[in-house]
């Protein structure tokens, strides 16, 4: 297939998965603390046995919120396709694989890397559970994907809070024919400078899958939780404001714990991460590893291994566009995030003239297409 746009970053969120998915497909042992759909003030929504809730049944977002016009433009955009009035009538083109074909061709992209449930899996506060929840997802994304396998690059979502488990899950989805791992960002898993994390880096070099972590909260979701009226508007301005940064954290882990110098094959992207802050994080590292840190074993410069290793997408970042001699134009790829909230689809096409105008074509074919064709192997 000829490519001339690669979306880096889309996905498929816990509301719009088939309603019967996980209790039909989940052990006997496991079933009754399987999210399941209900009926609520507001139509159909996701819960589980603890109350948890997952969001309305096709609802905007990776949490399901209510539809709510007028209240933000991206949103106004994507129902202005019909995307959620369709959903109301069973007609879920998120989900089906035909239908969501025809979604990216309207945005003028060719593949679409697809990030999965671990948001909501994090959610269940039941670790036994949500690696059932992982299984059940893995095997119906294998199946999505083969319709399309030059089109939808799937993630296989993996455990967390039980590194064996992910190893285990990491051989399984391997065999598979799944393209790429993501690995969940949450509060209460061990830093990633942590010696525990080895066997899962040594089994990620052993695939040989590019390895994803996706943006996560600058705070608790139950701090935020807590606020009301405009407390809680402030509070949320905040994370929406902060969370690509807080992947700093991540980043700098895997650099000066030299997990990027043990395992030279490795490959990490940084989904929905932006890139402005990049350039910075980048100077910093190489300021401090040359001033104080040069015992961490490194052979290279922490700007060296994130171009020989590291990607980053974003959807719409000014700054990022004006730094990437910093980074590496190598290092970035553009996504459309469709179909959340902060992304661009369906008008990628005015975004990407909007905020790539001052580059060479042969740059803007790199980062929207060449960088993600040859990281999964779409291109050579």
């Amino acid at each position: 297939m000829r490519y001339t746009r690669i979306s880096a970053d889309c996905h498929i969120d816990m509301p719009w998965m088939p309603p019967d998915l996980f209790r039909s497909n989940a052990s006997a042992a496991l079933k009754e603390r399987m999210p399941y759909v209900t009926d609520g003030p507001d139509g159909p929504h996701w819960t589980c046995k603890n109350g948890t809730s997952f969001g309305l049944v096709c609802g905007v977002g990776p949490g399901g919120a209510k539809l709510v016009p007028g209240q933000n433009y991206r949103v106004d955009k994507m129902a202005a396709t019909g995307l959620y009035e369709d959903a109301k009538r069973g007609i879920r083109r998120v989900i089906d694989p035909h239908l969501r074909v025809k979604d990216a061709e309207l945005d003028g992209v060719d593949a679409e890397v697809i990030f999965g449930i671990l948001g909501a899996a994090t959610r269940l506060n039941d670790h036994e559970a949500a690696k059932e929840m992982f299984r059940i997802y893995n095997d119906w994304l294998v199946d999505f994907c083969r319709h399309y396998p030059d089109r939808h690059i799937g993630l296989a979502c993996l455990p967390y809070g039980d590194i064996d488990a992910a190893v285990k899950e990491i051989h399984r989805v391997a065999k598979m024919g799944l393209k790429g791992l993501e690995l969940s960002c949450s509060w209460d898993m061990e830093p990633m400078w942590h010696p525990v994390w080895e066997p899962l880096w040594q089994a990620v070099d052993e695939v040989n899958l590019p390895l994803h972590f996706h943006t996560f909260p600058s705070m608790p979701p139950g701090v935020r939780e807590k606020a009301t009226g405009l407390t809680r508007r402030a509070a949320m301005f905040t994370g929406v404001s902060a969370f690509q940064m807080n992947l700093v954290n991540i980043l700098a882990a895997i650099v000066g714990a030299a997990v990027l110098e043990r395992h030279p094959r490795l490959r990490i992207s940084f989904g929905e991460s932006g890139i402005g802050w990049i350039p910075y994080a980048l100077d910093r590292m190489d300021f401090e590893w040359e001033d104080r840190f040069r015992d961490l074993g490194l052979t290279m410069k922490p700007s060296d291994y994130w171009r020989r290793q590291c990607k980053a997408t974003f959807q719409f970042d000014r700054i990022g566009t004006k730094l990437i001699e910093d980074m590496g134009a190598e290092t970035i790829m553009w996504a459309s995030d469709y179909p959340h909230t902060d992304g661009v689809w369906p008008e990628s096409s005015k975004y990407i003239e909007e905020q790539f105008g001052h580059l060479p074509a042969d740059v803007v074919r790199k980062i929207t297409c060449e960088n993600a064709g040859k990281f999964y192997g779409l291109m050579n």
